[in-house]
């Protein structure tokens, strides 16, 4: 296990660089002078001359990307164009609740997902079956920002039950979870259950119930734990449909996350904290997918054997 482990951190490495070659690139790919950009009709030759050399245009290529990647290496990525405040800092600051946000919506993911696929594959072909999928179709098909806005109508204007924006109560992370959540328990639900479904089909299963084992305990630990295995991979995938999806729920709910700040940087051309967010957020994922990797290897021994 301990193998297989290093042999994943050491295949990270060029997958960061390559993410932070693209993240240093955003700059040089806006259409025009990227400093112009930034600061549209209101800076003088001064201003823009003085911006130039504070973001290293002024230098070479390989020079700007060296000290970009030491910088990030080291958690600073510049100077904010809009508010002239540490990157970092801003991010550190927002970054806490994107992260739980986050992680509840892919509790409400996982837990909502299992169910509704173990239900649907145990009760193949009747009613609950059907009606889970139809479930997991729609919660496929509803806008985020749609489905958000409903249950806001719902429960924070009609029932008052939760509020309907900010993050002052631990009630006002749970319409935000729930809509960010939805979508993925859907995906996972119909893969769950599909999996669940073929497993139940092996000859195993059929040896594991003729012994006279419980049928829980064959659903348990013969078959959900062989059914989890291409669920976990389509979960460290979801992450990203999450991270994404945050930036609309966000701006929805008013979470005062780390969407919101990149909406509010693309309106305003702050690329150094546009590169930040994109970096960090990039950063996140493939430390998400390399847990899932060594999960994957925990359920199924096959993998670090091999």
């Amino acid at each position: 296990m301990q193998r297989y482990a290093a042999q994943r951190l050491l295949q990270l490495a060029p997958v960061l660089v390559s993410v932070s070659v693209l993240v240093f690139l955003m700059v040089h790919l806006v259409p025009g002078d990227p400093v112009q950009v930034m600061l549209q009709d209101y800076g003088t030759p001064a201003q823009a001359a003085a911006l130039r050399h504070t973001l290293g245009l002024d230098r070479p290529l390989a020079v700007q990307y060296g000290v970009f990647a030491w910088r990030a290496l080291h958690g600073d990525f510049g100077r904010s164009i809009r508010s002239g405040r540490p990157v970092s800092g801003e991010i550190a600051l927002r970054l806490p609740y994107t992260l739980q946000l986050t992680a509840a919506s892919m509790v409400v993911a996982i837990a909502l997902g299992l169910v509704l696929g173990m239900i649907a594959a145990l009760q193949h072909r009747r009613l609950p079956d059907y009606a889970a999928m139809v479930a997991a179709l729609a919660g496929i098909s509803l806008p985020s920002f749609w489905f958000g806005l409903v249950l806001i109508l719902i429960f924070s204007y009609y029932l008052r039950w939760l509020p309907a924006a900010g993050a002052d109560t631990p009630g006002s992370l749970i319409l935000p979870a729930v809509t960010l959540g939805t979508s993925a328990a859907s995906i996972i639900a119909r893969l769950s259950r599909s999996s669940l479904l073929e497993v139940l089909r092996q000859e195993f299963i059929r040896t594991a119930r003729a012994k006279g084992m419980r049928e829980w305990r064959v659903l348990y630990r013969h078959g959900l734990r062989n059914a989890l295995i291409p669920v976990l991979s389509i979960i460290g995938l979801q992450v990203a449909g999450l991270l994404g999806g945050a930036v609309i729920v966000e701006t929805v709910f008013g979470w005062p996350g780390l969407g919101r700040l990149a909406i509010d940087a693309i309106f305003n051309r702050d690329i150094p904290m546009i590169q930040g967010i994109v970096l960090v957020a990039a950063t996140i994922f493939v430390a998400v997918n390399l847990a899932i990797d060594l999960l994957y290897a925990l359920v199924d021994p096959r993998i670090r054997y091999s």
